[in-house]
């Protein structure tokens, strides 16, 4: 049985940095204790922008820079880099919410299960589980919902919800 933990932007910018909350900041420790844990492959997403963000639809959209490539605030924190899967792991680059070099994994490999990890629930974590949907409709997905945090409290609840209306399920790890 293949599994797989996908382990949406867990990034400087939004634990601590541009776009940091404290509720990002709060799962931290859960997520590395899932990365650390799981009998499975680990594959890290990182949400990357250039210079020219201003220039793209979402910096018009949202006019803040964050996670320009090769800045602090675009690695992944450091207590994830210092986990074995992180070393072992795949990293994608994504330059939108959703990833579609993760989606042709997910189509092409077919795994059994993915779980979902990470930031931001309302956004990346929602558009990526969509995508994984969409993809590979016989994969199981779940979502760990104390692994994940959005721009607020109630978005985070409303992507969950939304999630579930579409299979994927919702639950602790």
């Amino acid at each position: 049985m293949k599994k797989i933990l996908m382990v949406i932007d867990m990034q400087n910018d939004f634990i601590n940095g541009t776009l940091g909350t404290r509720e990002a900041e709060a799962i931290v420790p859960d997520v590395v204790r899932a990365v650390n844990e799981f009998e499975g492959e680990v594959i890290f997403t990182r949400d990357t922008h250039f210079e020219n963000y201003d220039e793209t639809l979402e910096g018009k959209k949202l006019p803040v820079k964050h996670c320009i490539k090769g800045t602090e605030g675009w690695e992944i924190c450091a207590e994830l880099q210092k986990t074995e899967a992180y070393k072992k792991g795949r990293i994608i680059d994504k330059v939108t919410f959703g990833s579609e070099e993760a989606a042709r994994i997910m189509s092409e490999e077919k795994p059994d299960e993915v779980y979902m990890t990470g930031l931001c629930t309302d956004i990346c974590v929602i558009s990526n589980s969509m995508l994984i949907r969409a993809f590979s409709p016989e994969t199981d997905i779940t979502v760990f919902e104390n692994c994940c945090a959005g721009v607020s409290p109630e978005t985070h609840r409303n992507a969950l919800e939304a999630m579930k209306m579409c299979q994927i399920n919702v639950q602790t790890f």
